[in-house]
């Protein structure tokens, strides 16, 4: 049988060429192709993974959305267009099943639709981890996790990749997004920092020559600015959430706020829960935060850094907040720290009102940490935090987090709150712990201080 010639006619788009260059070059392993709406993301994909399905027989591929029927409603017509490109009827040759969500090929290769949405019942998508393909395609890759992208990654390069001499591939396309994709594609290629294995090619919807006409002018009248710079122009920087309580420009500056001035010692700390990671330290001069991180240590190593930081400093145990939540409270059992409890109840702020009978008057909001963090979001807005971090990790992850807090709907009693941590950990495939232990320092501006109220007569 003669091989299958079939062809991938670009139309002159440059960024198509170069995620197809990527595609056959055997050092590269990992591709992130996109950055804007309307660059021939879809098209692209589907020709490659296609392409090689049909080019190797009995080979196995998968494409991934995090919802299923958005990729029944927006990849397969695009999976249709590209065989009438190539002049192929697809019912011939990919047979499409509905009812397992997957294609065969005549030549026995398949590609499965998968669902990667985030379970309760497995939130490290371990159930890809079992999973055997030659090469795969995550579509949206915006809308993952990292957890999810490590699974899927690790399930390719699994079948008959030595038999052909084909090299593991994982394609990512999508829209700019602050979740992975910004940490591990965006900012290393921006800083010129991406591994020798990886490629980032952004495209834009210019470089699309196929683009229907008028619907640059279409996205022009119906997106938001933001929408617009982040859709139309691939700019990584901003979010058009509404919801969000921190501008991004206010954020970077808290790490050249020089200018905020020192003030009373302090140390907040939120320590590695059962599964965690890392222990957050930060070391305060009133806003001014020197962050530190450390592996997960048993409960004596941990208060142990915790008292050095504190003897270094000259303060006692009540300057010192510790995240009560899981294993930080045996800290403060052990070490009789101050406690954070995040659940507890807002309490009156010291510069708030009071009511008729002289009793400060409690702030709206649903628990001590949402207080905490919109006090937080509107000092950071005011250029009133300034942080130093270890790393230039360190200091992404902490934008990331930063950039996650955002107002949840008003709830019945119209009190106002912070998406919950676990929706943050879902887009962020970590805990914001930083951010936790950031927030944590406005708890001592809502302790009473030492003075007196007027007094009231009636």
């Amino acid at each position: 049988m003669s091989p299958m010639i079939l062809p991938f006619d670009t139309h002159g788009n440059e960024k198509q060429k170069d995620c197809c260059r990527a595609w056959q070059d055997d050092n590269i392993t990992d591709i992130y192709y996109g950055g804007a709406k309307g660059g021939a993301k879809s098209f692209t994909g589907v020709n490659l993974i296609f392409g090689d399905a049909l080019t190797y027989p009995d080979t196995r591929y998968f494409i991934a959305r995090k919802k299923l029927n958005d990729l029944r409603k927006f990849t397969l017509p695009t999976i249709s267009k590209v065989f009438q490109s190539w002049g192929l009827k697809q019912d011939k040759y990919a047979k499409f099943n509905g009812q397992d969500n997957f294609f065969e090929c005549y030549n026995k290769s398949k590609i499965l639709l998968l669902e990667a949405a985030y379970m309760p019942s497995d939130p490290l998508y371990e159930r890809f981890g079992s999973m055997e393909f030659t090469r795969g395609w995550i579509e949206e890759a915006g809308e993952f996790e990292i957890a999810a992208k490590n699974n899927l990654a690790a399930a390719i390069g699994r079948w008959k990749n030595d038999q052909y001499k084909l090299v593991r591939k994982l394609l990512q396309t999508g829209n700019p997004s602050k979740n992975y994709t910004y940490r591990d594609y965006y900012i290393p290629f921006e800083n010129g920092t991406l591994k020798p294995h990886q490629r980032f090619i952004q495209a834009f919807i210019q470089d699309n020559k196929m683009i229907d006409k008028g619907y640059i002018e279409q996205l022009q009248q119906s997106l938001s600015k933001h929408e617009k710079l982040r859709l139309l122009e691939g700019n990584w920087r901003y979010d058009d959430d509404p919801a969000t309580l921190i501008d991004y420009d206010k954020i970077l500056d808290c790490f050249t706020n020089t200018h905020v001035p020192a003030g009373e010692k302090k140390i907040t700390c939120d320590i590695a829960r059962l599964g965690g990671d890392k222990i957050v330290i930060i070391e305060w001069h009133g806003f001014r935060g020197k962050v530190k991180h450390y592996s997960k240590q048993t409960l004596d190593v941990t208060g142990s850094l915790i008292e050095d930081s504190r003897y270094r400093m000259g303060i006692g145990g009540s300057d010192v907040l510790v995240d009560e939540d899981g294993m930080g409270g045996g800290i403060v059992d052990f070490l009789k720290f101050k406690g954070f409890v995040n659940n507890s109840s807002a309490v009156p702020s010291p510069q708030g009102p009071i009511d008729s009978n002289g009793k400060p008057v409690k702030e709206n909001f649903d628990n001590l940490k949402s207080q905490c963090y919109f006090r937080l979001a509107e000092r950071i807005n005011k250029n009133g935090l300034y942080l130093e971090c270890e790393t230039e990790e360190v200091k992404q992850w902490i934008i990331e987090e930063l950039e996650q807090v955002k107002q949840k709907a008003l709830d019945s009693d119209m009190k106002k709150g912070v998406v919950p941590k676990d929706k943050v950990k879902e887009l962020l495939g970590r805990s914001p712990d930083f951010a936790d232990t950031i927030m944590m320092r406005e708890w001592f501006e809502l302790k009473p201080k030492p003075g007196f109220r007027a007094a009231i007569y009636t």
